[in-house]
């Protein structure tokens, strides 16, 4: 059976936790960052978790996380 491959552009995104979890950084902090309140920018800067109902797609893409 051949090797599977890695999505390179998921295992630049995606981190995996001690516990198996996906840590993720949040969308929405690239431009048009005026409009956007100071407390909207700060939490947009911490990292989150991958939805438990994404995680069955993201061990498809990331088979040697």
């Amino acid at each position: 059976m051949p090797k599977m491959k890695t999505s390179k552009s998921a295992a630049k995104r995606f981190k995996v936790t001690g516990t198996g979890k996906l840590k993720r950084a949040k969308a929405y902090k690239s431009h048009i960052l005026t409009k956007k309140s100071a407390k909207r920018k700060r939490n947009l800067r911490k990292a989150a978790m991958t939805d438990t109902t994404n995680i069955s797609n993201m061990k498809k893409i990331l088979p040697y996380v």
